[in-house]
């Protein structure tokens, strides 16, 4: 049953992020987290802890990127990856999503979110690894059940990672190419969340700093995103 729900969630996995990231947007704050100096504690924490998810990200997509994104929508992969995270932590990507998008969650301080949207992702990515499993036990026999004896399924094994990033090349070229756009969605989110709640709370005239400063950023990172994908559509940043 999980496999199945697990096959149906890969093939939309793409509608995931953002739809979970839309439940930022509905009001409804906790009630004990309305005082400013908690807000802005939310908010440092929020971002760290999205920070870290995304350079999670980064660092899984620069050492040793997986190829097992599907094929016609469906779990597929080419060869199991055991180097770089993967060494680490079997689904660093998923673990990396799962951060970002708790970062956003504290924050922007969401009810909605917290009671409907974390749930629905951690269960979404529970079935979906479920579904990946079972493929890769499938089409990697033994390999696969050793690999999964000594790497953890979600929790990193920080163990060793100083020198599995040191002995490794890291690939900018697959970085641009593969992650420009995570940062680009949650960081626009989070930024425009907050201009909002700002506005809201505050009025323009006692929150104008925010929205000049969150608008220079937002603009500095659509003009990355656009930049990125101009290059990778016309091919100037060429993967090996």
């Amino acid at each position: 049953m999980m496999v199945k729900i697990g096959d149906f969630f890969f093939r939309y996995r793409n509608a995931l992020f953002p739809f979970v990231f839309a439940l930022l947007f509905f009001e409804g704050t906790w009630p004990i987290c309305n005082k400013e100096i908690v807000e802005t504690w939310e908010m440092v924490v929020g971002i760290l802890v999205a920070l870290s998810g995304q350079t999670l990200r980064a660092l899984t997509v620069g050492l040793a990127y997986i190829k097992r994104g599907g094929k016609k929508k469906q779990v597929y992969a080419e060869r199991l990856v055991q180097s770089g995270i993967f060494a680490h932590c079997r689904n660093p990507l998923y673990l990396g999503n799962i951060l970002i998008l708790l970062g956003v969650g504290i924050a922007g301080n969401s009810l909605p979110f917290v009671l409907f949207g974390i749930p629905i992702l951690l269960f979404a990515y529970a079935t979906i690894i479920c579904a990946e499993e079972r493929y890769l036990e499938k089409k990697f026999g033994q390999e696969f059940k050793d690999y999964c004896k000594r790497v953890n399924r979600i929790i990193p094994n920080v163990s060793g990672i100083g020198n599995t990033i040191k002995g490794m090349e890291f690939n900018w070229k697959r970085l641009i190419v593969k992650e420009y756009a995570t940062p680009f969605a949650w960081i626009t989110g989070l930024s425009l969340l907050i201009m909002k709640d700002a506005y809201l709370d505050y009025g323009y005239a006692s929150s104008k700093y925010i929205t000049w400063s969150l608008s220079i950023l937002i603009l500095i990172v659509t003009s990355a995103f656009f930049t990125a994908w101009y290059l990778k559509k016309n091919k100037y940043l060429r993967l090996k």
